[in-house]
């Protein structure tokens, strides 16, 4: 906890997803008074059993012990929660309708709900959820359709830039803190509040750093899909893929990060600020033909390795896959917009039966999938008597199976590796054929096929 000298304040937290939470949970734990507010009955006594309801690499302990210290709480009660706050942050869910336009019907319902429950003046209501530009200005009509009396309130757009499976990791040591208001007295207040973190903070008006967020997870998704094409032109060309980012990340102005190909971008916050972005151009009349294009070419890649596999096999029908990876990235439970789910769906619409195996994630999948695949509790339990594999996710485990496991189990050990999880030198040392993305395919000399 924060040792220095400075206002805590009683925070509120509407909202217990990812943002939520892990908002929650470290603002707890640099001194700030906290209390969490969720709707949800089942999830609430989850929470106050000690059990955070996803799964993020530290989050548990970090919640215990600020639960055990008296700075942090969970209530389903919005006026218990509200009444006496200083701060209340708004982190609801703001998921993409049909259109791709963001549906805010839970920023509107939650921030009516503030201004019947607020009883404190000057409290800094701030919107951390992902919203369109303009949003802050709905929120703040919101709240005042709702105040019964004179109070006061200012609104401030915190937008977040956690990623899921270092989140803990990103709220404590992120590039920069974006705040944005058109009072400079919020402004001063929320820069208190985040002192501990020692981020840097920037301050500006609402507008833009509602922007911030869409815009920066729209670049990100740009150098993915940028990187996943140049696989594509490398695997025709014959270039290496992995050479090829890695002399471009070389370059200061470029950067390394995400220029690591593979079978596309999924999740909550690159699919959903991408199309975000889009419509924003649309509203602002300047069609965003180029992010257009990103979500074209993730949607071209999220199907790569099915695409791979009918030209090895020709036809899928009969064939057993084993899939390794559900989450749409590693250290999560998340399954949202994952690739695993649209290729599970492909492969038994091809006829094949589907095996899939992940650490954490099975539980969710199952919730999407049902019985449409089968589950396996052990990679080597998935890969047994295997036609195929689809390396799908870059769990550590999955990245550190022996490679003989391949040959020893499967039927026919043919890898389809989406992650490009493997070297090459190390798998031409082992009797499979490896297909991986924008990198030389890789056919063993002898390939034993078992009966």
């Amino acid at each position: 906890m924060w040792k220095g000298k400075y206002a805590l304040k009683k925070i509120a937290i509407a909202g217990t997803g990812y943002v939520g939470l892990v908002t929650g949970v470290c603002l707890a734990d640099i001194g700030h008074d906290v209390i969490c507010v969720d709707r949800d009955h089942h999830k609430v006594s989850t929470l106050n059993n000690g059990y955070p309801p996803i799964y993020e690499p530290g989050l548990n302990e970090l919640m215990l012990k600020n639960m055990e210290e008296g700075r942090l709480r969970f209530t389903t009660s919005p006026s218990i929660g509200f009444e006496d706050a200083e701060v209340i942050m708004i982190t609801v869910g703001t998921p993409p309708n049909e259109k791709g336009t963001l549906d805010l019907q839970y920023i509107e319902q939650i921030s009516k709900e503030i201004g019947r429950s607020i009883k404190r003046n000057n409290v800094i209501v701030v919107t951390k959820s992902t919203v369109p530009v303009g949003t802050n200005a709905k929120v703040k009509n919101w709240i005042q359709s709702e105040i019964q009396t004179s109070l006061k309130f200012k609104i401030v757009a915190n937008p977040e830039f956690i990623s899921q499976g270092s989140a803990i990791y990103d709220t404590f040591h992120g590039d920069r803190i974006i705040i944005g208001s058109d009072s400079q007295e919020a402004l001063n207040l929320l820069e208190e509040l985040y002192q501990p973190f020692g981020i840097p903070i920037f301050k500006t008006d609402m507008n833009s750093a509602e922007l911030i967020k869409v815009a920066s997870n729209s670049f990100l998704a740009l150098k993915i899909s940028y990187v996943n094409a140049l696989a594509s032109i490398c695997e025709e060309m014959g270039g290496n893929i992995e050479d090829v980012s890695f002399g471009m990340g070389m370059d200061s102005r470029i950067g390394s990060s995400f220029l690591k190909a593979g079978v596309g971008f999924g999740g909550s916050c690159l699919p959903k600020d991408t199309h975000a972005l889009v419509q924003m151009g649309n509203d602002a009349g300047e069609a965003f033909n180029l992010i257009e294009e990103v979500i074209e070419v993730n949607k071209r890649q999220e199907l790569k390795l099915v695409e791979k596999a009918l030209n090895r096999f020709q036809r899928l029908h009969g064939k057993k896959v084993a899939l390794l990876g559900l989450s749409f990235k590693p250290n999560t439970d998340d399954i949202r917009e994952a690739v695993s789910i649209k290729l599970a769906r492909h492969l038994v619409h091809e006829g094949a039966t589907v095996i899939a195996y992940d650490p954490v994630s099975i539980p969710n999948a199952k919730k999407v999938l049902g019985e449409l695949i089968s589950y396996a509790e052990t990679v080597e339990q998935a890969l047994m008597n295997a036609d195929l594999t689809f390396i799908v996710t870059e769990w550590d485990e999955i990245k550190n199976v022996p490679l003989n496991l391949f040959h020893e189990l499967m039927k026919e050990p043919v890898i389809f590796d989406g992650r490009n999880c493997f070297r090459l030198e190390d798998i031409k040392k082992y009797p499979v054929e490896y297909y991986s993305i924008g990198r030389p395919n890789v056919v063993g000399e002898t390939i034993t096929v078992r009966r």
